[in-house]
């Protein structure tokens, strides 16, 4: 351990990106990469080509970028009001702001919250890894609570724990919704609770699968001026690799991200990515309900498996669990990694499998490894 680095990091584990490999032996087969939750679409190629146009026609690299994302603020705001059927300047431009990923604002909301110790944070497990990740290499407490067998936050012991916790306090609660990686959308129970929660606490709902599940709390916002919905650029319109999120939020909350953030924070051509997907929506959209539809699919064909319990997702993606009361995390390991070895890669978690809905092509292809995977295993007899 290097002597000026803080001693706590080295108890920390950071995010794992794609493997490259598997155990030391690179993966030969056709590769299909169900575990970030990606679009299985690129842009199509008239908008590359359009993009390309602008990077040569348009953009100075010597510039830095439009630093108050104006032009992309006012067209998200436009895409906000109109997808949650609002009226057009209900949520205005300056309620809205942009981030390096979601990653980014969800790391600026915490600087505005608990840094200092000044606060800890909620979460309920399984969820969204980064909110702990990112809170605790600023040394913020993380306090988890578990979900029921289908899922849901227990909300009972949410609350207790907010009661309960007063060194710090809780001042930030995160949600996803739906649920990353289980799938499932906020029940109503859970959204009165959330709306029960004083207004000193911050309650971050990230809709991150929005354009899948087309649930959202956005027109709730107005009455909630300390809610903040999350939003991203990665998944629906297909630009993971540009690193562009959003968030919804009251003025007073805004101004306060804008002050924390990093200046110059979204590169010129991520901006002008974000704002031709938005301008060009019908075209990128369109997939969203086959995705849906392969989703269903990819369900059903997992259901088929006795051993397998598939629970049901308003996102892109599937969660896998196995029915073994005790070779469970063995089972759902060995599973992850021949199907790793043939050419799937999928998210392994503590206590299961998530699968992000590919293509058709690879979606067949999937359910035909794991068909080979585990064919022969006394637990899928």
């Amino acid at each position: 351990m290097l002597p000026f680095i803080r001693s706590d990091l080295v108890q920390l584990t950071s995010y794992t990106p794609h493997p490259n490999s598997t155990d030391g032996k690179p993966i030969t087969s056709v590769i299909d990469r169900l575990d970030t939750n990606e679009c299985p679409y690129d842009l199509p190629s008239e908008l590359k080509q359009k993009l390309a146009w602008i990077y040569q026609e348009t953009i100075e690299t010597n510039r830095y970028p439009d630093g108050g994302h104006a032009v992309l603020k006012e067209a998200i705001a436009e895409y906000v009001n109109q997808s949650a059927n609002l009226r057009q300047g209900t949520i205005a431009p300056k309620q809205i702001s942009v981030g390096n990923g979601s990653d980014e604002l969800i790391r600026s909301l915490l600087i505005a919250t608990c840094l200092g110790g000044e606060g800890s944070v909620l979460v309920a497990n399984p969820t969204f890894s980064m909110y702990g990740i990112l809170a605790e290499t600023l040394k913020i407490p993380v306090i988890t609570i578990e979900r029921n067998s289908e899922f849901a936050i227990d909300w009972v012991a949410a609350q207790t724990a907010i009661e309960t916790t007063n060194n710090p306090p809780i001042r930030v609660v995160f949600v996803v919704h739906p649920n990353s990686p289980t799938g499932n959308a906020l029940t109503a129970a859970e959204l009165d609770w959330l709306r029960s929660l004083p207004q000193d606490i911050l309650v971050v709902i990230d809709e991150a699968y929005f354009e899948f599940s087309q649930t959202s709390v956005v027109s709730e916002l107005s009455q909630k001026p300390n809610w903040v919905v999350l939003r991203t650029f990665s998944k629906a319109f297909r630009l993971a690799a540009l690193r562009v999120g959003y968030a919804i939020a009251s003025l007073e909350i805004t101004t306060i991200l804008e002050k924390v953030r990093l200046p110059y924070n979204l590169p010129s051509f991520s901006q002008v990515a974000a704002l031709l997907a938005l301008q060009q929506r019908d075209l990128l959209l369109q997939f969203i309900p086959l995705i849906c539809e392969e989703r269903t699919k990819l369900a059903q064909a997992l259901s088929q498996y006795s051993a397998l319990k598939v629970n049901n997702s308003a996102a892109n993606f599937v969660y896998v669990q196995i029915n073994h009361p005790v070779r469970a995390n063995q089972l759902l390991a060995d599973l992850a990694q021949q199907l790793r070895c043939s050419g799937t890669i999928v998210r392994l978690l503590s206590g299961g499998l998530r699968i992000t809905v590919g293509s058709p092509a690879e979606n067949s292809r999937t359910l035909t490894r794991l068909e080979a995977a585990v064919k022969n295993w006394d637990a899928f007899s």
